[in-house]
């Protein structure tokens, strides 16, 4: 399972090209440079110019460039664009899917419920600007996620499991 779809990826690679180019690109020059199928690479264009990401120009001397600037792009924002709403597991959709038969006394469903949520506020507050950052210029807490808050856990028997 991945938290990224493969359009989702190229996407994110196109508009990484297109930050770095700063300037018009076309189709067949991004699919070359990250040998990806040009059919696909188009497809995706189309789509970020629809959703307000990238801009076209026709012409000899057109192609694709950056609509917005990476500052202004949050992750979660074209995760969820691109593809459905952000889940970490089917119970988290607002319509989980019929064939969890322990959907209603799950109890591990409170807890995946607070993994999404960190994740997702993570998602939220990364632009695309700090994405395209080169590793060795990213803070430490910029994709630091604390899954656990100050929780003590004690084993009390086999059957009745964790207590905080």
């Amino acid at each position: 399972m991945a938290l990224l779809s493969r359009k989702t990826d190229y996407a994110l690679l196109i508009l990484l090209h297109l930050h770095r180019k700063q300037g018009d690109a076309s189709a067949r020059e991004i699919a070359e440079a990250y040998q990806l199928s040009r059919a696909f690479v188009a497809n995706i264009l189309k789509e970020l110019c629809q959703k307000g990401y990238v801009a076209s120009h026709r012409g000899v001397k057109g192609g694709y460039a950056l609509a917005r600037r990476p500052e202004e792009v949050k992750l979660v924002e074209l995760i969820e664009s691109l593809d459905d709403p952000f889940r970490f597991a089917e119970c988290n959709s607002s319509a989980p899917d019929d064939d969890c038969t322990m959907f209603h006394h799950c109890p591990l469903k409170g807890p995946i419920a607070e993994v999404h949520q960190r994740i997702r506020e993570v998602l939220s507050k990364l632009t695309l600007a700090e994405v395209f950052r080169p590793a060795s210029c990213r803070p430490d807490e910029l994709l630091s996620l604390s899954l656990l808050e100050s929780c003590t856990l004690t084993m009390t028997s086999e059957e009745e499991g964790w207590v905080s």
